[in-house]
């Protein structure tokens, strides 16, 4: 026997529908390429994506077709997010910092017809335009309506295009299940993939993540994420926030620590999300600059793990709590956020603190385990150490045009590649990945770890840990450093002060912690430890010297 209940759409259009309906007067505020900012709300964004349904239809774009956008973060982006899913289309979100090969790698096997693009972007996407035959049309988005004289052959304008189109068009009956979404993965391991999306798994996913023990955004919030749109769904904050009928604040490629720490005073931003490298700029603007930040309750930070340093900084001097989270493209992405239980809150601020800085407990509608070597669950006592494993409603089952399901479990469960723990009250810790684990004498160091705890020496900005080969050991770790402004750097002080959390077996040795100017990062803002270890192996490569 089945409930007797509505079967009510879980659909993008009933996400915009309501913030038409109930917060049509909540502000969309984009910073443009002058550094001006543009106002608008979500009733001019319904009757904006209305308009470009139209425009979609008159460029022949079909149910399923992929239309590409390569922009950054505005209000155009956003109507883009509604306007293309709920015409029936497939959003396609390319990353703008894509290699040319890789670009053009995603768009074909994707199959991308129309693509939409930003007019300070147009210079990425002509060097490839030419070998992406089955682009039919070119879009471009321009604050000045020059999207047509942007260099483009046959290219045209937004603005002109919204202009002239109608805005009775009619949203179309949708199947929650029909895909909505197309992003692919960075690519660190063989080629992109990509994962498809669906309209029902949008819409749970913006459920779960305005639970209180997940974001916690509500229509009292002014939202900017500076995680980028074409990243992950910007993890998920556009249709979060509009469901939630949330202000949002749209930075655009304006991530200087001075104008996102100028947003967040003046727009008075309440959450905002980034990784880690995003916020220590803002905080060494902060501490030169100091600027009325008060509205700030959260800050979101994932894609690589905040140090321990970090988080005590932003509490103490800006009385902001970071708050972790966890998840992959694969997972929509919210998967964990670190919310503290309350056996957590009892205990004192340090061992709070070291609470956040795990990666939280699952959020509601993400089940979690971690695995051994052979398949075996492993017990959530903190202590066991193996992959990660997950599943829910917004979790892939597969990837899209690809016959790699290496990662897809018979029993249903996803294999993350993140090596965790799970402790008694559910938190989960990320130690490392899979492919970044150091092997030392049949033990394992974490690189995590020790990057973190680096960072938290005085002088250090950044570190990255990678593996070296070693005839005694198999692996010794190898330290990349690099100081902060003006700062000489003590190894041996450095060594010893990792040797108060590390054995001395895991330690480096002082020929290999190496100072560089920059820690290479991939398209989407992590540490690129493949290029620091093809840097290592390379002939007279340097080594750190003792000032």
């Amino acid at each position: 026997m089945h409930g007797l209940m509505m079967d009510y759409p879980l659909t993008l259009t009933s996400i915009l529908e309501r913030a038409r309906r109930v917060f049509g007067e909540r502000e969309i505020v984009s910073r443009l390429e002058d550094g001006s900012l543009h106002r608008s709300d979500y009733a001019a964004v319904h009757a904006r994506v209305r308009r470009l349904m139209s425009v979609l239809a008159k460029l022949g774009v079909a149910p399923t077709d992929r239309v590409g956008t390569l922009a950054w973060n505005s209000h155009r982006h956003l109507e883009l997010y509604f306007g293309i899913p709920c015409s029936g289309a497939v959003l396609h979100t390319i990353n703008v910092r894509l290699q040319p090969a890789q670009l053009t790698y995603i768009v074909r096997h994707a199959g991308t017809q129309v693509l939409f693009v930003d007019r300070c972007l147009v210079d990425v996407l002509k060097p490839v335009l030419g070998e992406l035959e089955q682009v039919r049309h070119v879009v471009v988005m321009d604050d000045e309506g020059r999207g047509a004289a942007a260099g483009l052959d046959g290219a045209l304008d937004y603005e002109t295009l919204l202009a002239e189109a109608s805005e009775e068009t009619d949203f179309p009956e949708l199947d929650e299940r029909q895909a909505a979404g197309l992003c692919y993965t960075s690519g660190t391991t063989g080629e992109p993939k990509g994962v498809l999306y669906s309209h029902r798994s949008y819409y749970l996913h913006s459920l779960g993540s305005m639970g209180m023990d997940s974001m916690r955004v509500s229509q009292q919030d002014a939202v900017m994420p500076v995680v980028p749109m074409f990243h992950a769904n910007a993890w998920g904050f556009p249709f979060t926030a509009t469901f939630a009928g949330a202000k949002q604040v749209m930075p655009g490629r304006h991530l200087t620590g001075a104008a996102l720490a100028e947003l967040i005073e003046t727009e008075r931003v309440s959450l905002t999300a980034g990784v880690p490298t995003v916020w220590n700029l803002v905080l060494a603007h902060l501490r030169k600059h100091p600027r009325d930040i008060r509205s700030l309750h959260t800050m979101i930070v994932g894609g690589s793990a905040a140090p321990l340093a970090l988080l005590r900084a932003w509490k103490e001097e800006q009385g902001v709590t970071i708050t972790h989270a966890w998840g992959m493209t694969e997972t929509s992405p919210v998967g964990c956020c670190s919310r503290l239980r309350t056996p957590t809150l009892a205990e004192p601020e340090d061992a709070q603190l070291l609470a956040r800085k795990k990666q939280g407990i699952p959020v509601p509608g993400v089940e979690v385990k971690i695995e051994g070597d052979g398949g075996e669950e492993l017990p959530a006592d903190g202590e066991a150490v193996g992959e990660l494993c997950v599943r829910g409603p917004w979790v892939a089952r597969e990837y899209f045009g690809s016959d790699d399901r290496s990662a897809f479990g018979d029993d249903g469960w996803f294999h993350t590649g993140d090596v965790a723990s799970i402790d008694p009250l559910g938190y989960v810790e990320i130690t490392d990945r899979k492919k970044d684990l150091i092997k030392s004498r049949g033990e394992w160091i974490s690189s995590v770890d020790m990057e973190n705890a680096a960072m938290g020496f005085a002088g250090v900005a950044e570190a990255a840990v990678t593996a070296k080969p070693d005839e005694l050991r198999d692996e010794v770790p190898v330290l990349w450093i690099v100081p902060e402004d003006g700062a000489t750097v003590d190894v041996d002080a450095l060594i010893a002060y990792l040797a108060e959390t590390f054995a001395k077996w895991q330690l480096p040795r002082r020929e290999n912690v190496l100072t560089i100017d920059a820690i290479p990062k991939t398209s989407v803002g992590k540490f690129d430890k493949k290029v620091l270890r093809a840097r290592d192996t390379e002939p007279g490569s340097s080594r750190h010297q003792q000032q």
